[in-house]
C-alpha cells in the first residue's frame, strides 16, 4: 500500500530556534516524527487515538539534504508484506530523508 502526504514547515516552527543560529535547519528528529505520523495516519488507520501514541522501530534513517523554514515537504510511505514501511521525504525535487520503520501490530 502507498499513501503521500504533505507537510508545510513554518518559517517561525519552534524547532528552529537554536538550530543553527544564522542557518536554521529542521532537526532529523523533527522528520521522523513526520514520517511516523503520516504512517500512522495513512497506512495503518488505528482504531483509536491511544494507538498513535505507541512506540515503533525505527529500523533504518539517513537525512540527505537540509531542510529550512517555509519549505513544503512530501511524504511517501509504502508498506511491505513483511510490515516495515519505507518512507520518502522530499522537497520539490529534492530528497530531504529516507528510511523503514516497523510500526507495532494494530
Amino acid at each position: 500500500m502507498h499513501a503521500e502526504t504533505t507537510l508545510q514547515i513554518a518559517p517561525d516552527h519552534p524547532a528552529f530556534a537554536g538550530h543553527f543560529p544564522g542557518v536554521p535547519m529542521l532537526p532529523g528528529v523533527v522528520l521522523l516524527d513526520a514520517a511516523i505520523h503520516a504512517a500512522q495516519q495513512t497506512l495503518c488507520q488505528p482504531a483509536s487515538a491511544d494507538s498513535l501514541n505507541t512506540a515503533c522501530q525505527i529500523s533504518s534513517a539517513k537525512f540527505l539534504s537540509p531542510v529550512g523554514p517555509g519549505e513544503t515537504l512530501s511524504i511517501f510511505c509504502t508498506s511491505s508484506a513483511s510490515g516495515s514501511i519505507r518512507f520518502d521525504i522530499s522537497s520539490g525535487g529534492r530528497k530531504v530523508a529516507t528510511g523503514t520503520l516497523v510500526l507495532p501490530p494494530p
